[in-house]
């Protein structure tokens, strides 16, 4: 049975690789865009998911290092320097900052963890917004170019997705390999029980900080990408609200699956660009969007990807109760 799982899961994923590669040649510029958006985010919600769906820590201030990293390579691109120079700059910086707004953590959890990265959040975003010697203010920084690599232009949509999805599929192997490394293995015991990780010799606090820091340089990654994708950058797609859908992306697809970034971004942002354009709903598709998310988190908690662990659990449930059924019957048979 596991093997089988396993089969299916590998060929679900290349046909998912294969849709990926070949989509961007039936759909017209602004869907191309949308799935290169999409693939955006998803690389930001991978540094959002390790830090709260492996970590366990629970982070409201992600679009402040999306921000970060988006006018990180804005900055230096405006002042003469190249995206490549930019993009590993943007994770670096994020890095740092992320390692310093993981020490309220070594202190403070749960809800008051959240307070103080929606604290940060606000922070950032008001010297985006007022900064305007750096930042531009609410007149944003306008014409980033999309790069060049190995000479050839990235500057047409199409280019520019298969660009985004590489380094998507990159960010995503180096995850895969951590998450299957010690280090994984130690996140994960910080989430289920730090009383008991400490006991076994885990450094919870470097961990934690490490969860921050790490997440925070995927969502730098994004940034930079994004600054990119969409050459114009102001302070509001980085304030709270949008920390908190990256946080709703996370919950939606899945805490602490691998793949629940993926379903999480996608409904998130490809779902309410759909209903948008359904007729005789695009009236109302910001109400509904709100209306399924909240039905989604009664009927599935713990996400899209908790779904077949659900229904397994269901058949497990039935199957032992037939075989308690059945022995009562044989019990009472042989009295």
């Amino acid at each position: 049975m596991k093997v089988a799982r396993n089969k299916l899961a590998i060929a679900a994923i290349l046909l998912a690789g294969a849709a990926m590669l070949f989509a961007p040649q039936f759909l017209k510029n602004y869907g191309v865009y949308l799935l290169s958006y999409w693939l955006v985010f998803i690389i930001a919600t991978m540094g959002l998911n390790l830090t709260v769906g492996y970590a366990g820590q629970k982070s409201l201030g992600h679009a402040a290092f999306f921000g970060i990293g988006a006018y990180t390579v804005a900055i230096l691109m405006k002042a003469g320097f190249s995206f490549w120079l930019g993009l590993p700059a943007a994770a670096l910086l994020c890095f740092v900052v992320g390692l310093m707004l993981g020490f309220p953590a070594l202190r403070v959890q749960a809800i008051y963890l959240a307070f103080a990265t929606l604290g940060f959040n606000i922070a950032i975003w008001l010297v985006m917004r007022n900064e305007e010697w750096l930042t531009g203010g609410t007149f944003g920084i306008n014409n980033i170019a999309r790069p060049a690599l190995f000479g050839l232009s990235l500057e047409g949509n199409r280019p520019y997705y298969y660009f985004v999805l590489g380094v998507a599929l990159l960010m995503a192997a180096l995850l895969w390999g951590l998450l299957r490394s010690p280090w994984g293995k130690a996140f994960t015991a910080l989430r289920d029980t730090p009383i008991r990780a400490e006991s076994l010799g885990v450094d919870i606090r470097s961990y934690t900080l490490l969860s921050f820091a790490i997440g925070a340089a995927y969502a730098g990654v994004a940034g930079a990408l994004f600054a990119s994708l969409v050459q114009f950058i102001e302070p509001a797609p980085f304030a709270v609200g949008a920390s908190i859908m990256m946080y709703l992306m996370v919950v939606v697809g899945g805490a602490g699956y691998f793949w629940g970034p993926v379903l999480g971004a996608a409904v998130g942002v490809v779902l309410p660009e759909w209903l948008r354009d359904v007729p005789g709903v695009a009236a109302w598709y910001l109400p509904m969007f709100g209306a399924a998310v909240v039905l989604l988190m009664i009927w599935l908690p713990d996400g899209l990807l908790s779904l077949p662990d659900r229904l397994r659990a269901r058949r497990a449930s039935r199957a032992a109760s037939a075989a308690r059924s059945a022995a009562a019957q044989n019990l009472g048979a042989a009295r």
